[in-house]
């Protein structure tokens, strides 16, 4: 099993990379967020990565943080999604966004990820709710909805607001997932939405 590696990234392109390490430069699968967040070719980098070996063929797969990491082993752990499928999610999303859309339940927010139909996304939120909470990407909010299934007291009513303002769940819980549950609920939608107004 190899956990990382550190070397020099010597190839590139929409879905792998290459690093040479001691003389052997390693082929891998990755995201697009693994991509964007490495330097030019040339330049010195470290990923995490995971090995999956089946039918025969042995895959390398890296990642530029142990989030991502974690959320693909997560994902690859649900019934019908595969590699090429987890790769895909987490190119269209951050692991902490994908953990707050499956604690929330929004399960269309994975539906515009190519090769994610409503059943799949369905069976996501379903088999995963229960342990994004727990992930070390998940924030304190994830951990909560998770939980319980929803956000509690004045964190709650506000993102039942800004959905009924047109927002998905999982923009919501995004935008009011640092805010304190003390404030009132004017307060939270008012902050949250200039957040939001700031992300277009």
């Amino acid at each position: 099993m190899i956990y990382s590696l550190s070397g020099t990234l010597v190839y590139c392109d929409d879905s792998s990379i290459a690093v040479e390490c001691g003389g052997v430069a390693y082929l891998c699968r990755t995201t697009l967020n693994t991509i964007g967040a490495l330097g030019a070719i040339g330049s010195r980098v470290e990923v995490f990565t995971h090995m999956l070996i089946r039918n025969e063929a042995l895959d390398l797969f890296a990642f530029s943080n142990k989030q991502e990491l974690e959320c693909f082993k997560l994902l690859i752990g649900v019934s019908g999604v595969g590699p090429k499928v987890a790769l895909s999610i987490l190119s269209a999303m951050t692991p902490e966004r994908f953990a707050l859309s499956i604690a929330a339940g929004d399960y269309k927010a994975l539906t515009v990820v190519p090769g994610v139909g409503k059943k799949l996304a369905e069976r996501m939120v379903l088999e995963l709710r229960d342990k994004v909470g727990a992930a070390n990407f998940s924030t304190p909010q994830t951990t909560q909805l998770s939980q319980t299934g929803r956000a509690a007291g004045n964190v709650s009513e506000a993102i039942g607001a800004l959905v009924v303002l047109g927002y998905s769940q999982t923009d919501a819980a995004m935008a009011v997932s640092d805010l304190d549950d003390n404030l009132p609920v004017e307060e939270i939608i008012k902050l949250a939405l200039k957040k939001l107004a700031r992300g277009r």
